[in-house]
């Protein structure tokens, strides 16, 4: 199933319950195996791949953790862009080129204001 937002809490729970299964299972590891590494109990490694509601977010995170999972919550919940407004304050602020030391200029010759050629 293809998560989305039109889909159910408890059909959105059971549809990561059954991915994070399916990635232990393709690792070869049991749940209790599972449970163990992850510092959880067998019985919450149990009720988060049935979906159930009372699991913890710490021990989702848990899991993730232990198979590898925990890179991919950067794309779940991606960190939010600069507004418009700020994203000028921040151009302002940025050296756009470096100084150039100003030259001293010597006249070539003694010409001034009024001197008639």
């Amino acid at each position: 199933m293809r998560i989305s937002e039109t889909n159910a809490d408890d059909a959105l729970l059971l549809t990561l319950g059954s991915r994070l299964a399916a990635i232990r299972l393709a690792r070869n590891m049991t749940q209790a195996a599972l449970a163990a590494e992850a510092g959880l109990g067998l019985r919450t490694v149990q009720r988060l791949e049935q979906g159930a509601a009372a699991t913890q977010l710490s021990g989702f995170l848990r899991v993730c953790r232990v198979l590898g999972l925990l890179d991919r919550i950067d794309q779940l919940i991606p960190e939010p862009a600069a507004s418009p407004i700020a994203q000028l304050k921040l151009r302002k602020q940025r050296r756009q080129r470096a100084n150039r030391t100003a030259e001293k200029r010597t006249p070539t010759s003694d010409w001034t204001w009024g001197t008639p050629k």
